[in-house]
């Protein structure tokens, strides 16, 4: 378990809640302006504007479009997380009459290892969890992104060192809301549900 960011030894007896688990993508880390700014450096880096389209802005809106119906096909069990993958650029392309496999895999391949390089996080971000922990809490991490790409990005935005457990949906065998997640996180921090909540963006996906 990584040192933790605290002040206080001991949860104090008046909090209602002992364990707090944070989403991470929409919540905490600002998962739409990481994902264009990856989106923007593969289609300069392979020359899109010359081989698929000139607009960026054209590029970016269709393929978040099929990014957003196979997360949402994933999540139902109708495809595995390696055609979720790659399949998102596939679509894209196609889309343009490109039907090229391997620079959709590549493409895939590119954006997986950079997103999880970037950094940007929500306005407050650190002052709210800073503020969490010095109260007492114990903050973990909830995610249904993939478990290694998760705890990069937690490294390169310093999020990291606020949290006891990080809990992927990869490593869990499960994808929130479905019980067993929850089920999972909270033996895997000695929790309750009494003294435990759930911190997210989407009604949903989160809980």
């Amino acid at each position: 378990m990584r040192e933790r960011m605290t002040k206080n030894s001991k949860i104090p007896a008046e909090l209602k809640y002992r364990h707090l688990f944070f989403d991470l993508d929409h919540t905490l880390w600002d998962f739409e302006t990481n994902s264009r700014d990856c989106i923007s450096e593969i289609f300069s880096d392979y020359r899109l504007e010359t081989r698929v389209t000139p607009s960026f802005d054209e590029f970016y809106s269709i393929y978040h479009h099929h990014n957003e119906l196979l997360w949402s096909r994933f999540e139902k069990g109708f495809i595995t997380v390696e055609e979720l993958k790659w399949k998102r650029m596939w679509r894209t392309l196609l889309d343009f009459k490109i039907a090229d496999e391997k620079l959709a895999r590549d493409m895939s391949a590119s954006y997986l290892d950079l997103l999880p390089t970037k950094s940007k996080v929500f306005d407050y971000t650190f002052e709210i969890l800073n503020y969490l922990t010095e109260k007492g809490y114990e903050l973990h991490l909830l995610t249904n992104g993939f478990e290694k790409t998760q705890r990069r990005k937690l490294e390169s935005s310093n999020l990291g060192k606020y949290f006891d457990q990080v809990i992927t949906s990869e490593a869990s065998n499960s994808m929130k809301p479905k019980k067993e997640i929850f089920d999972f996180a909270l033996k895997a921090c000695d929790g309750k549900v009494e003294n435990s909540i759930m911190i997210g963006d989407n009604l949903d996906a989160d809980i």
